[in-house]
C-alpha cells in the first residue's frame, strides 16, 4: 500500500489463526525508502547482518565486506543515495533497517537495470517486505527508462523464487556459481518492463 503523504510503500502483517489475530508478537509495518547518503553506518550494518544470515544468497562474503575500510561504504553509500544510474533501497520499522535491495542501471547498456543485494530480516519475512522493495525497483527502473531488470536468484531457494516469479521474472540462460570455486549455482532471471 502507497503512503502518499510520505512515498512510502507500507507492509501490514496478516494476522492468521485466531480469529482476533494472533497471540504473539506481530512485528510492526514496515516502509520502504531511499537510504540517505549519511546512513553509511546503517547501511553497513545491515548488510553485514544480510551476509552474516544467508551467505548462499550473495556473490560478495562477510569476511569480504568486513575487509572494506569506512570511505569505500560511505562512497557506496553516496552512490546509491544520490545517483541518477543506480538506487539504494531499505525497508524501515519502528525506526530500524530490516530489508535492502540496491538496483543498478548497465553502464554498457542503459535499458538494462541490475538488482542486487535482496534481503529481508528473517523476523519480516513473508510479510509484504520482500514484494514492497521489489515493486519499489520496479518502479525506480521504469522511471529510468529500463526495459529489463536482470537479477540472480540461488537455486533451491524457493521463496525468493516463488517473490520473483510472482512479479512476472523469468528464468534466462543456464545456472551459473554464485561466486568462483562455489557449488552453489544461481538461476539468472529477468523481468521485461514493456510487458510487466
Amino acid at each position: 500500500m502507497l503512503d502518499t503523504t510520505r512515498g512510502r510503500i507500507n507492509a501490514r502483517p496478516q494476522l492468521s489463526g485466531h480469529p482476533l489475530g494472533s497471540t504473539s508478537r506481530v512485528p510492526p509495518t514496515s516502509s520502504v525508502r531511499r537510504l540517505t547518503r549519511h546512513e553509511w553506518r546503517n547501511y553497513k550494518e545491515l548488510r553485514l547482518r544480510a551476509l552474516a544470515d544467508s551467505p548462499a544468497a550473495f556473490a560478495t562474503t562477510l569476511a569480504e565486506a568486513q575487509t572494506r575500510g569506512d570511505v569505500d561504504w560511505s562512497r557506496q553509500v553516496t552512490s546509491g543515495a544520490e545517483s541518477p544510474s543506480e538506487i539504494a533501497l531499505v525497508a524501515e520499522a519502528d525506526s530500524q533497517l530490516v530489508g535492502l535491495a540496491w538496483s543498478r542501471i548497465d553502464s554498457s547498456a542503459a535499458h538494462r537495470a541490475y538488482l542486487y543485494q535482496m534481503w529481508v530480516d528473517p523476523n519480516f519475512r513473508g510479510l509484504g517486505t520482500g514484494r514492497n522493495l521489489l515493486a519499489a525497483v520496479i518502479r525506480w527502473a521504469t522511471s529510468v527508462s529500463a526495459r529489463l531488470i536482470i537479477l540472480s536468484v540461488t537455486c533451491g531457494n524457493t521463496p525468493a523464487t516463488r517473490l520473483y516469479s510472482s512479479a512476472g521474472f523469468e528464468p534466462v540462460g543456464h545456472p551459473e556459481p554464485l561466486r568462483p570455486g562455489s557449488d552453489l549455482l544461481v538461476q539468472p532471471m529477468q523481468l521485461d518492463l514493456r510487458t510487466a
